[in-house]
């Protein structure tokens, strides 16, 4: 497993950071903030064994890259990106058909984040990244994602194409978010399943497409607009939703 060193902030991510416990090392605490505000935080942090600093809220900023920490950050290796078995693995240990989301090229970590977030509460056993050409799991993405970054495991490959063939060989069904006659609700999207979802400005790619099973588009009212197409995060989340109701039936 691969693991890297990031800077988390805000007060959710945080929260779940410290109550997962996965290798906190330092919590910075704005001395801004209410004192019972900072009492909780610093039990928490005592509780990992993490060492507690009280800084300046223009030290938090400065450490956070940005003016939305909300008073708290902490300083941890929180990344163990998990291979496809894992995530299969997890699946099994749950008695549950594989529900796995794959990320083509996502390169805002505010669209990633919010992906992960749906994904997580939607169920999906976990979410797959590509090594090269999108975003890696990052302190912005961690803040976005309100904590599910925590709790949703990540795979991070090489070739997202081969990625998918690996899917097809166990039997999961993979489809890819595009354009097609059929909507969204009309599609059978029960049993073992992963989506493809690409990146912002070109979808998915051509070879991955070509692999997939089938492909499920949402439907829009003002089609003829200027308005072409639904975001990324907001395109993965309606379909994410419309998974996993066809799932639970």
């Amino acid at each position: 497993m691969e693991q890297k060193s990031e800077v988390i902030y805000g007060k959710n991510p945080v929260t779940e950071l410290l109550k997962s416990k996965a290798g906190v090392d330092t919590v910075f605490i704005s001395e801004s903030l209410n004192p019972s505000v900072q009492n909780y935080y610093t039990a928490l942090a005592k509780e990992c064994g993490a060492v507690v600093k009280r800084v300046h809220p223009m030290k938090l900023k400065s450490l956070c890259q940005s003016e939305n920490h909300q008073g708290i950050a902490a300083y941890a290796s929180t990344v163990e990106y998990v291979t496809i078995g894992q995530i299969l693995e997890a699946a099994q240990r749950k008695g549950e058909a594989p529900f796995i989301v794959i990320c083509d090229g996502i390169e805002d970590p505010h669209n990633l984040g919010a992906i992960m977030r749906s994904a997580y509460l939607m169920g999906a056993h976990g979410i797959i990244i590509p090594k090269r050409g999108g975003v890696s799991v990052t302190g912005v993405v961690h803040k976005t994602s309100a904590g599910a970054s925590m709790h949703l495991p990540v795979c991070k490959v090489s070739n997202i194409a081969q990625a998918v063939r690996i899917l097809k060989e166990q039997n999961i069904f993979v489809y890819a978010a595009d354009f097609s006659p059929v909507p969204l609700y009309k599609q059978n999207l029960t049993g073992s399943i992963a989506l493809v979802v690409g990146s912002e400005g070109k979808g998915v790619q051509p070879l991955v497409k070509s692999l997939c099973d089938g492909i499920v588009t949402i439907p829009m009212c003002n089609e003829h607009s200027a308005v072409d197409s639904y975001n990324a995060s907001v395109a993965a989340g309606i379909i994410m939703y419309e998974i996993s109701r066809q799932r639970s039936l």
